[in-house]
């Protein structure tokens, strides 16, 4: 990559979350409060722009040295919010998270009364692509809700549909089993808008009372135990992102060389 594109000016939030800080609006709040500094003169506003010839400290201590963008898969627990801090006092999974991690950003959210994967990376960069629906990725759920339903209904879903004057997209949805007064759901979208899943199912008369989480993209929740967290194997991040991975590698390697 030229010389110009690896030295690309980019708004100090976005380069505090690409190097896995905190997220946008945490970088803000930082700011806010005093504690960002560029080229040795502490920010009163975010409407700053660095390059990678900035020197940029958070609290008097320099950005971590840039690592090649990780992704962890991570068994989200129910009862944990996707947050680095919670006002109400709930725990978060970051609080949970098993030592020796680097700092990450989660993919998305998962609800607090939802389970299953959540990716988690060290580069805000890779975690905002990840999460546009441009990039055509499918979340898949298993879903149990009490209520009955049949595949016709389901299959309604398919159109696309609008709960309380929002507007979900196209979102697969099969009947996999009857337990009891509860049934089991194979529902499939590509947005993952705010409880989508839940409303779309209540939007039936369905109550949803469990809703884990199984896939994303092609990373899959596997043999996961709750609370348990893998690593992506560099070499198979490579070949599902593509172009992507190899423009975020080689801007880490550029700020490397920058600072060396």
């Amino acid at each position: 990559m030229p010389e110009h594109e690896l030295a690309k000016a980019e708004r100090i939030a976005k380069r505090l979350a690409r190097a896995g800080l905190c997220s946008r609006r945490d970088a803000e709040r930082w700011i806010d409060e005093g504690r960002v500094a560029v080229d040795g003169k502490v920010l009163t506003t975010p409407a700053v722009v660095v390059t990678d010839d900035s020197i940029i400290t958070v609290d008097g201590n320099p950005l971590p040295q840039a690592e090649p963008p990780r992704l962890f898969r991570y068994y989200k627990p129910r009862g944990l919010v996707t947050t680095n801090r919670d006002p109400e006092g709930r725990p978060t999974i970051f609080e949970r998270l098993p030592p020796g991690l680097p700092r990450l950003v989660a993919v998305g959210r998962l609800d607090i009364a939802s389970e299953g994967l959540l990716l988690l990376t060290n580069d805000g960069e890779l975690a905002r692509h990840l999460e546009l629906p441009s990039t055509g990725w499918r979340r898949r759920y298993r879903a149990r809700a009490f209520g009955a339903i049949d595949e016709k209904s389901l299959r309604s879903l398919g159109r696309g549909v609008t709960v309380d004057g929002f507007e979900y997209g196209p979102i697969e949805a099969s009947l996999d089993k009857v337990q009891g007064a509860n049934v089991w759901l194979t529902v499939i979208l590509r947005e993952g808008k705010n409880r989508e899943v839940r409303k779309a199912l209540e939007h039936l008369g369905l109550s949803v009372n469990r809703l884990i989480r199984t896939a994303y993209g092609p990373f899959e929740l596997g043999k996961l135990e709750r609370g348990g967290v893998e690593e992506v194997p560099r070499g198979h991040l490579g070949n599902q992102l593509g172009p992507i991975y190899k423009t975020l590698r080689t801007k880490v390697a550029g700020r490397a060389h920058r600072r060396g």
